[in-house]
């Protein structure tokens, strides 16, 4: 039987797995070495469970049989200190008697995955051994897998997000008026995000989320959205969709999935008259009613077809008047507060990219 392991063992281990034991009787050891490096493995025998708690933290093994009683440590405090710094090892736990074993409890906690009693053959040991090799291959695989998959979505994500882009300069290669509208609405977000202290995930969600907010303009013929002359109902019915042909362009990509509420809530207002859900106070997610502010204040500032931009003290009145039934009342009193006094940043962003 134990012929018939040893030539299985060895088929199955043509990678050259590492094994490291460690036990404070050097015949034990010595018994180990012969065997395993006889099978195949590339093998290291320590009888000093401090020195080998050092080798495992500064290289590689793939598994380790470990002697429960040994000085000054024992097996499950040898544990304890590895686990604290390298989560995957395969440890195997050999007892010179059952009743010597540490409780079922630890073992669990430690992520020990089996113990085997001391013995003059390896039959058992080579079992639990040749289990433990077959675990370890799956999980490499495993990470193998999960890594291609890992790289794929992040080219499948990075093609997603060129696309977006190409339909975003799309949008606003249109209309002369609206060029640069869209990085300024993230800017102006992002500083209002940070006035307020949100924290920078966020802040990046913002930033990221002012870029593609009006995306769903795509959607919406030219003969509406370059129109110069005022809108007729239907015309402005049209218009209003397109937050929600935003938010579905935005939803087929899982990194997009923070922003799907910019992209969507940005025209409602705090009074619930909004679209495209007419959604009240703080049923208007957070995010989006500090994008909503952002996008007014651009598009008031911003040269149209039917006018020049606005005085910023016109705009700054305006943003009073709307306190409370546009704007949620807290962000206008923020934004209010940049335009007082750090209106020097609001300059640079206009500067920065002007339309």
């Amino acid at each position: 039987m134990r012929k018939a392991l040893q030539n299985q063992m060895e088929s199955e281990n043509e990678e050259k797995y590492k094994i490291i034991a460690v036990d404070d009787e050097d015949g034990i050891i010595d018994s180990l070495s012969v065997f395993l490096k006889r099978t195949g493995y590339e093998f290291v025998g320590v009888t000093d469970p401090i020195q080998a708690i050092e080798m495992v933290r500064n290289e590689h093994f793939d598994l380790m049989l470990l002697d429960f009683m040994m000085t000054p440590l024992h097996g499950d405090e040898v544990v304890e200190e590895i686990r604290k710094f390298n989560k995957d090892l395969y440890i195997l736990l050999l007892t010179g008697h059952k009743d010597l074993a540490p409780p079922l409890e630890t073992i669990k906690r430690l992520d020990i995955q089996g113990y085997c009693e001391k013995g003059d053959k390896f039959d058992q040991l080579l079992l639990l051994i040749e289990s433990g090799i077959k675990s370890i291959k799956q999980m490499q695989e495993i990470r193998r897998i999960n890594k291609e998959l890992a790289e794929s979505n992040k080219k499948l994500n990075q093609a997603y997000l060129d696309m977006i882009q190409t339909l975003r300069y799309t949008v606003e290669a249109k209309d002369p008026y609206t060029r640069g509208h869209s990085d300024r609405v993230s800017e102006f977000s992002v500083l209002l995000g940070r006035k307020v202290g949100l924290p920078e995930d966020q802040i990046t969600t913002l930033q990221v989320g002012g870029l593609f907010h009006d995306i769903g303009k795509i959607g919406i013929p030219d003969r509406i959205l370059l129109k110069t002359e005022k809108l007729t109902d239907e015309e402005y019915a049209e218009i209003k969709n397109h937050p929600s042909i935003g938010a579905r362009i935005l939803s087929f990509a899982t990194i997009f999935k923070d922003i799907v509420p910019i992209a969507k809530y940005h025209h409602e207002r705090y009074d619930g008259k909004g679209y495209p859900e007419g959604l009240k106070g703080e049923e208007i997610p957070y995010l989006a009613r500090i994008a909503a502010i952002a996008d007014t204040f651009d598009a008031m500032t911003s040269r149209r077809s039917y006018r020049d931009a606005l005085d910023l003290q016109v705009v700054k009145d305006e943003i009073t008047r709307c306190k409370g039934t546009q704007f949620d009342p807290e962000l206008a009193n923020a934004f209010l507060d940049i335009l007082e006094n750090d209106f020097e940043k609001i300059k640079e962003i206009q500067e920065k990219y002007r339309g």
